[in-house]
């Protein structure tokens, strides 16, 4: 190469290492001027951040809350309600009870077994009792489909529409739950 080739290309280096620096000056100062925003930018960032984490953490908390409240509310309705899987076993036993008591005593020795069974019968309603059984009264009373099931009409022009004439089967509620409802007869 000749001597100005050499000389145009040093020249021409040098104005490109004198543009990189102008460059990096602009780009310092671009930077000593936005420092101030850039902390505010990552301020803005880092409090949207905490916001969104408090979010979180308050959200989860009341799921906590709330799951602690069911699971209570579950222990209650479970201790609450502990006998109902026994006493809806026990439902037929009583009924078969009932029925054993419908017969008639002709003799000395069914009278005494008819007895018998009444003493157990009553041993086993008060044990039920005392779990909380209790008896749908229907005979006489409106018919409420939440504890009565009509299994048929019958018409009595001496009683109002509405009112339960038979009780066909028992029913049986658990404190506040109805374990089994009256089958029953209703005037149309």
């Amino acid at each position: 190469m000749t001597e100005t080739t050499e000389n145009k290309d040093l020249v021409q280096e040098e104005k490109n290492v004198q543009a990189e620096n102008e460059v990096e000056v602009e780009v310092g100062q671009e930077t000593e001027l936005t420092i101030e925003e850039q902390y505010e930018a990552k301020l803005a960032e880092l409090q949207a951040k905490l916001d969104d984490e408090e979010n979180r953490h308050l959200r989860l908390r009341a799921d906590f809350d709330n799951i602690r409240r069911r699971s209570q509310l579950d222990r209650e309705a479970a201790e609450k309600y502990r006998a109902q899987s026994l006493l809806s076993d026990l439902l037929p036993v009583i009924d078969n009870f009932e029925r054993a008591l419908q017969v008639e005593a002709t003799s000395e020795e069914t009278a005494s077994i008819v007895k018998g069974i009444e003493m157990v019968y009553r041993s086993l309603l008060e044990a039920t009792e005392k779990e909380g059984l209790q008896i749908i009264k229907a005979e006489g009373e409106q018919f409420d489909p939440n504890v009565h099931q009509a299994v048929m009409q019958e018409q009595d022009s001496e009683k109002e529409t509405g009112v339960v004439l038979r009780e066909l089967q028992k029913g049986y509620m658990l404190k506040d739950r109805v374990l089994r409802p009256t089958m029953v007869s209703v005037n149309e």
